[in-house]
């Protein structure tokens, strides 16, 4: 078997790619929704995968691994290997968590990112209106992640919540030392969340990047007596692109309450000192990220021996994104947590990809399914009504 066409299309925003080959078998990947300018740079890797035996996974995988970097530039290569295991799959007439060695538990707990509700205001009152809310989805998780701090508009909308400016109209890197306000304020709306969800459902929290290392450590020493599951991000994380174990350590190693980062690092080269030097509790890479699922069960498994928990990212990793997603996670080893469900926007995606359960979350879990390759695929028809005029010959 050969590979014969790299092609991507965005739809939705959602960047969507199909790998197509001489047997007829063809695979699809997508990157998140939230990056439809990535579309030329998975076009770029088309001429060093044709001709290639797309179920060699990893040696396909090696031709073009060294070209991505940190999020979001590894997503390109994270798609493209999603697609070779969708087709690996269905050549071999096996799921594709077949492939990546069996499955160790037939259903799969999800946690809530992305299934918002309305929020109206950044008070404590707001965030445990919105637990309440949250603790009555159809879906009824079992963890809620809410964003506080710096990944909310917390700091635009609490006067002097901290020493610094929050630029406006783009979304480069930002923070500094929280004022006494600043924190009280984010301390009594973690409170608030708490005192709503009870011990029925964890509550994990997303809170940059951008806090110090003085201020994530009084935060998490604050919160120790609420078991939050894990504060994710406060130093680093979301399109930042370095790792900073050690000022992770000075914090994981000072408190009890977990700490979490690792949804924005590429390659598990740039896990090692995280977790070999145990500066985390708690690992959150995104397969579409992160190089793949391949990339992301090996580093799994290597957290996994010292001792550190994962907890997959994926809000905006899409509907093919949340195939791949639960055939992965039906393969981790028992420190696995939960994986970040991820939705479809917009809504009609629901309508133009076949295969996922109805409903597809029950009581905050997937059933995990046994169709080959990642078991989902388009319906065409109704795909082809959503295609872009630049992108009308992607089913061709």
């Amino acid at each position: 078997m050969k590979i014969t066409d790299l092609k991507c299309a965005v739809i939705g925003d959602n960047p969507i790619v199909r790998i197509k080959t001489d047997s007829g078998i063809d695979g699809l990947g997508q990157a998140e929704w939230t990056k439809p300018y990535l579309k030329p740079h998975v076009l770029f890797y088309r001429d060093m995968i044709l001709g290639q035996d797309p179920t060699d996974v990893e040696r396909v995988v090696d031709r073009i691994r060294r070209m991505g970097s940190f999020k979001p530039w590894g997503a390109a290569v994270s798609a493209i290997e999603v697609a070779l295991w969708d087709i690996a799959g269905k050549a071999a007439g096996l799921p594709v968590y077949k492939l990546l060695g069996g499955k160790v538990r037939d259903k799969v707990r999800v946690y809530n990112g992305g299934v918002r509700v309305p929020m109206d205001g950044n008070s404590p009152e707001h965030y445990a209106e919105d637990m309440a809310r949250m603790k009555e989805l159809k879906e009824g998780f079992t963890i809620i992640k809410q964003g506080i701090a710096f990944h909310s508009q917390t700091p635009e909308n609490v006067p002097d919540y901290f020493y610094g400016e929050r630029p406006q109209g783009v979304r480069p890197a930002f923070g500094g030392p929280l004022t006494e306000r600043g924190l009280k304020h984010t301390v009594a709306c973690i409170e608030a969340m708490k005192e709503a969800l009870g011990d029925e459902i964890g509550l994990a929290l997303d809170c940059g990047p951008g806090l110090t290392v003085s201020d994530a450590l009084r935060l998490a020493k604050a919160v120790e007596p609420l078991n939050v599951m894990w504060l994710e991000d406060m130093i680093t994380g979301d399109y930042t692109p370095y790792v900073l174990p050690d000022l992770y350590r000075e914090v994981t190693r000072a408190t009890s309450t977990p700490i979490h980062t690792g949804e924005q690092i590429y390659l598990r080269q740039n896990f090692k000192d995280l977790i070999e030097k145990k500066a985390v509790n708690v690992i959150g890479p995104d397969p579409l990220d992160v190089g793949g699922i391949a990339e992301l069960k090996w580093i799994a498994e290597h957290a996994d021996l010292h001792g550190i928990l994962v907890a997959p990212h994926g809000i905006a990793d899409g509907l093919i994104g949340l195939a791949a997603h639960v055939h992965l996670a039906a393969t981790l080893p028992r420190n696995y947590i939960a994986l970040e469900y991820p939705v479809g926007r917009p809504d009609w995606w629901y309508d133009l990809i076949e295969g996922l359960p109805d409903p597809i979350v029950e009581d905050g879990f997937i059933k995990v399914w046994d169709t080959p390759g990642l078991g989902v695929k388009f319906n065409v028809e109704a795909t082809k009504r959503r295609l872009s005029d630049e992108d009308r010959d992607f089913f061709d």
